[in-house]
């Protein structure tokens, strides 16, 4: 018999929300802790959503493909019998151990168990461009991650405790994890002008203080199944040595509870930014700020996932992609524009300088620029509250994330019961 959970820790707002995860570890107290942790990360963001979290209990190395569609599709078939799926009540995401093609598997499962729901696409996020993805959702999570990161730093008391410039041009990073939030989190960071200087996997690390080519690695590694004998860097055999080694930021992007008092007191980033959902031990966080380490929390900012998941949700809904109604017009009215200011100056522009001007937004930049108004938005909000209460981050993320919660409960009241 396989086991599987679905868990909806607060239905204050509605669907539910998150992951389904296939791993040998899920049991079903993880999966109510972190459909706990995705209620407090949607309103810490204003995402309207509650939180919910899945699993099914399997190593998905250990199944064919044949026979992961079959577990996938049943699990869905006892997630529809039970209402715990559906646009408008829970909506699962990809997670460990999935992707778009199990979100595909479900969506085609929800879609012959309701197929008079003309909104069933929006029964589960993180599916292929085809089946009505969106663009931009595979570097979603570490894209903000950068956003968020970027906020901080920008920010004078996270300077003035770091004695840093408060820019991403050569920053020093190190990244922990070379997943898919590893990999486009240190893109962002390296195409804008940070200097990846340490990639951490299970086995091995890669470190060059140049600075790392972190597409060479990727190819590298997809190339070999491994980071060794990668000619530009360094590949050390004990990688927890490159997670302590001294940076300007920090970012845990692989499991939880990696950094623990075991090795709190030897991490000398000055900024570590959770990526991954708990990488650092109550007990190491109390150690690290004590040492005077600025700790963005997981909570704001791997958020980035559940953001554009609801921009996908939100797609589905109106069954319309993201710029289609609006992008031609938006380049006639800025050819108009700019037909006038080549007038009044009397010099016309090239046409490499005319279509960078003109251009009308792409779904996918849509998306970045969602997701980034979000970011700032909650970073500034989660700054705010730690200035007012002189509280830590973490604490402020949390208690901001309580207050809407309870906003959203006493403006609806309840039908049931009195005050």
């Amino acid at each position: 018999m396989i086991r599987g959970y679905r868990s909806q820790h607060s239905r204050h707002r509605l669907p539910c929300k998150g992951g389904i995860r296939y791993s040998s570890e899920v049991d079903l107290q993880e999966v109510e802790a972190l459909s706990a942790l995705m209620t407090y990360k949607c309103a810490v963001v204003d995402v309207p959503f509650g939180g919910g979290k899945g699993g099914i209990m399997i190593n998905p190395k250990d199944w064919t493909d044949a026979e992961l569609e079959r577990i996938t599709r049943r699990f869905t078939l006892e997630l529809c019998q039970k209402n715990f799926i559906g646009p408008g009540v829970d909506v699962p995401a990809p997670d460990v151990g999935t992707g778009p093609r199990e979100m595909g598997w479900i969506a085609d499962t929800y879609r012959n168990f309701y197929p008079q729901d003309v909104n069933g696409a929006a029964c589960v996020t993180g599916k292929a461009l085809s089946l009505g993805g969106v663009r931009g959702r595979t570097e979603a999570t570490g894209l903000g991650v950068y956003y968020g990161i970027r906020e901080f730093l920008g920010y004078p008391e996270v300077q003035k405790q770091m004695k840093h410039h408060g820019k991403i041009q050569d920053t020093t990073v190190i990244v922990q994890g070379f997943g898919n939030v590893g990999y486009w989190a240190s893109k962002f960071f390296e195409s804008n002008g940070a200097k990846i200087i340490g990639i951490v996997e299970h086995d091995v690390a890669a470190y060059n203080p140049s600075g790392i080519n972190v597409e060479q690695l990727s190819l590298w590694r997809k190339e070999h199944g491994t980071f060794r004998g990668f000619p530009d860097a360094q590949i050390i055999s004990e990688p927890m040595t490159v997670l302590e080694a001294e940076c300007d930021v920090l970012i845990p992007a692989a499991l939880e509870r990696q950094i623990g008092l075991r090795n709190a007191h030897r991490i000398r980033a000055k900024l570590i930014g959770e990526a991954a959902n708990g990488p650092v031990t109550p007990g190491a966080d109390e150690v690290l700020r004590t040492n005077g380490k600025v700790i963005i929390p997981d909570l704001l900012l791997n958020a980035g996932g559940v953001c554009v998941s609801y921009f996908e949700w939100a797609k589905n809904l109106s069954h319309l992609r993201f710029g289609r109604m609006n992008k031609r017009w938006d380049e006639r009215s800025k050819e108009q524009l700019l037909a006038l200011v080549e007038g009044n100056a009397g010099r016309e522009l090239s046409e490499v300088e005319r279509r960078q001007l003109i251009h009308g937004a792409e779904e996918h930049e849509l998306v970045y620029s969602g997701l980034e108004d979000t970011m700032i938005v909650a970073c500034n909000e989660t700054r705010q509250t730690a200035l007012e209460k002189n509280i830590d981050y973490r604490t402020a993320a949390m208690a901001n994330s309580i207050n809407k919660i309870a906003a959203s409960l006493a403006g609806s009241g309840s039908i049931f019961t009195h005050a």
